[in-house]
């Protein structure tokens, strides 16, 4: 499955005919090797013919430009050709589209009532997408309860972005009882999906003993794993570890070369963090932790220390 942001590509369909059949495996077979054009060569037909999935996967190549110029009006041309025959991705994809104003005027109501319809059906990333506009109050009433109800539906399904979400409602009591162990569990769901702000939430966990026996090598562990993701926060954090030694050896070098990282990587901590490591370091230092972090983002974080 192909994702982006949280839009899904589907490679799945329900087609009576084997001929059609047929033709739509040779489209997979062409996407799934990168050959656009012949995937769109294939599965153009089917679509103008009404097969709703195929529908969808068109939109999806005209959002993200494979095999045709980009292009978000056609692309919401197709997924509402598919949303309206019940298709619930389409149906979230539109409802995206509206959110974020690509293709069509931004319609914070009418991205509420695609997702509603998706996630009627059960599909997670729809409920999930709903229980965020309730949270932000965004073409609904704010309504921490319904959020939370959504947020559940789509987490138990095993979706990584509404456990850490439900997570995070548990942790600040919106919603729900606030319960720091609940929000713990949820956190963890998350982030042994291998979700970057849930590992970084479970380490901020750790270090402050919530829900947790607290244990700085444990919240260490959960940053390293954010911030080897590219997670500005957990590369803050992850500095702030190595600057006061807490879970690591006290290292200052590497606190400023984590602090930069994340400086870069767009968090203002970090910046003012990195001015307080420099009053603490000679020349030769901070080329050092400079050099590392040059080497260390170009690995795309995988080669740091």
């Amino acid at each position: 499955m192909k994702l982006r942001h949280i839009a899904a590509f589907a490679i799945w369909a329900v087609l009576a005919m084997p001929v059609v059949a047929q033709d739509f495996d040779v489209g997979l077979d062409a996407y799934e090797a990168g050959d656009y054009a012949t995937a769109l060569e294939n599965w153009r037909p089917l679509a103008e013919q009404g097969y709703a999935h195929v529908q969808s996967n068109l939109g999806f190549m005209y959002e993200t430009g494979q095999g045709v110029l980009q292009d978000d009006a056609e692309a919401v041309r197709w997924y509402r050709m598919a949303a309206e025959q019940g298709t619930a991705l389409a149906q979230c994809n539109l409802g995206i589209m509206y959110a974020t104003g690509q293709g069509v005027l931004q319609d914070d109501a009418e991205a509420v009532r695609w997702y509603r319809m998706a996630a009627e059906q059960g599909y997670a990333p729809a409920q999930s997408n709903l229980g965020l506009m309730y949270v932000n109050g965004r073409g609904v009433p704010q309504d921490y309860a319904e959020a939370v109800r959504w947020y559940r539906m789509a987490a138990e399904q095993g979706t990584a972005r509404a456990q850490n979400n439900l997570g995070g409602m548990y942790e600040t009591g919106q919603g729900v009882l606030q319960d720091y162990a609940e929000a713990v569990r949820w956190y963890r769901m998350a982030a042994e999906q291998g979700a970057a702000i849930a590992q970084s939430n479970l380490g901020i966990m750790y270090a402050n003993g919530q829900g947790v026996l607290q244990d700085d090598a444990e919240a260490v562990r959960w940053y390293r794993m954010a911030a080897e993701q590219g997670h500005a926060r957990a590369q803050s954090s992850l500095g702030v570890r190595y600057a006061n030694g807490q879970g690591v050896l006290q290292d200052t070098v590497l606190a400023h070369m984590w602090f930069n990282i994340a400086s870069v990587n767009g968090n203002e901590e970090a910046t003012q963090n990195r001015a307080l490591a420099v009053d603490k370091m000679t020349r030769e230092q901070i080329a050092d932790a400079q050099a590392r972090a040059r080497v260390c983002m170009s690995s795309g974080y995988q080669d740091c220390e």
